[in-house]
């Protein structure tokens, strides 16, 4: 029997009045209070017992006394509801045995297990309980999504609601089956990623689509979600990347170089895998997304500023397994891992140098190339190796290009070790 459903004593119970030894109950969790030692000698009965309302009703209620010792009356009685007295100018006597209760525009139940609405005598004894329901009906739910990570298993979940809260305990069933034969089944697994879910561990067919809805239950009706149809295939997805490596690129200032290990929970299936990066500075809590990664394992960040630490992750899309064609589902973002690039090493204003270090270019035009080279690299092909490799070798070619120049140079001249200058040769064309 689904959790929240009531059983076959709780509907009994309903049906009829409750004695005073009821109260203490397991199933009656609204009522609070218990009856005093000695107080006993004369039960009471609250009419309607446990009525279930919509929000906004009114409530007619009674608390009548019943006993064979004379004396016993209704005179001093009182009502409370969730432990507060309630206004006497509510209530007033019928007769000498019962008193009567009005309430009007009744808000949603302060639990689901139903308000507290006692009875109590003079002196603050309780002759009676009842549980008071009052909510809506559910809505149906909607936005089923589903994942398998496995191709063996299939989790779930929902929404349960444009407005959500019913002020009831509302039982939400996940159903499913093959989507041309077969019998309906119930998952079992509830609340495996959250409120709104279950997980179906095994005993899943492949390549034949299943039919998924979920149904809502509760005191005032029910609810059914539209059908969802899907084949597990199409809905495989993985747990994020491990090892995901995050370093500089020599000494390359704006780059990083990012490294990760393909998802191993499916290296035995036929299956293809497109990442995604993103990225952020240390400060700041904007991610920048880097989608067009494809399935590589490894990617080079560019344009970054120096000397920043910056935090990194990535994700996974496993598609096309068995033939799939279907987009896959992202797994989650892999857990951030820190690096910083290198600091700036170029001179400030007023600076010079007569040779740049190891041969880097440093002029204002071979700078204006080299950004103008990075900016064309960030916009088409923003981690293809193949790009990188040209990018290498025009970074190579630019080192020796500048050597020669310096070897060439039309005027000025570099100061020396001792204090003299040395002319340089002018360039020859």
């Amino acid at each position: 029997m689904p959790a929240g459903r009531p059983g076959p004593a709780a509907q009994s119970a309903r049906r009829q009045p409750r004695p005073l030894s009821s109260l203490w109950s397991p199933l009656l969790l609204c009522v609070l209070g218990v009856p005093r030692g000695g107080s006993g000698a004369h039960t009471a009965v609250i009419s309607p017992q446990d009525p279930t309302l919509l929000i906004g009703s009114s409530l007619q209620a009674t608390c009548s006394i019943h006993g064979d010792t004379p004396g016993a009356s209704a005179e001093g009685l009182y009502w409370t509801l969730n432990g507060r007295r309630l206004p006497s100018e509510l209530s007033h006597l019928l007769n000498t045995s019962t008193l009567a209760l009005a309430l009007a525009n009744l808000n949603g139940s302060r639990q689901q297990s139903g308000d507290n609405l006692v009875c109590h005598a003079r002196d603050g004894s309780i002759l009676a309980g009842s549980c008071l329901y009052v909510g809506l009906p559910p809505e149906k739910p909607f936005n089923i999504s589903c994942w398998s990570r496995n191709m063996k298993d299939l989790t779930c979940r929902w929404t349960p609601g444009a407005h959500g809260e019913t002020f009831l305990h509302t039982n939400y069933s996940l159903k499913y089956k093959l989507r041309w034969y077969g019998q309906d089944n119930t998952c079992e697994e509830y609340h495996t990623v959250g409120p709104h879910s279950c997980h179906i561990p095994k005993d899943l067919a492949l390549f034949t689509p299943y039919e998924i809805w979920v149904e809502a239950t509760n005191r005032l009706g029910s609810a059914r979600s539209d059908v969802l149809t899907l084949d597990v295939l199409d809905v495989v997805t993985t747990d994020p990347p491990p090892d995901v490596h995050v370093s500089r690129v020599g000494g390359l200032e704006d780059q990083l170089s990012v490294r990760w290990v393909s998802p191993p929970a499916l290296k035995d299936f036929l299956f293809q895998a497109k990442y995604q990066i993103r990225y952020r500075v240390e400060d700041s809590v904007d991610w920048k997304v880097v989608d067009d990664v494809s399935n590589q394992t490894s990617c080079r960040l560019a344009g970054l500023k120096p000397g920043t630490v910056y935090f990194v992750q990535v994700r996974c899309n496993p598609f096309g397994i068995y033939g799939s064609k279907k987009a896959g589902i992202w797994s989650e973002w892999s857990h951030p891992t820190a690096a910083s690039t290198p600091r700036s090493e170029r001179p400030g204003p007023g600076g010079g140098v007569c040779e740049p270090r190891g041969g880097e270019p440093s002029s204002g035009p071979v700078r204006r190339e080299l950004k103008q080279f990075l900016g064309w690299l960030k916009k088409h092909a923003y981690c293809s190796n193949l790009s990188f490799r040209l990018y290498d070798q025009w970074r190579a070619w630019m080192q020796k290009s500048h050597k020669t120049r310096n070897q060439h140079r039309t005027r000025g001249s570099c100061p020396r070790a001792d204090g003299a200058r040395r002319e340089v040769l002018p360039d020859k064309l």
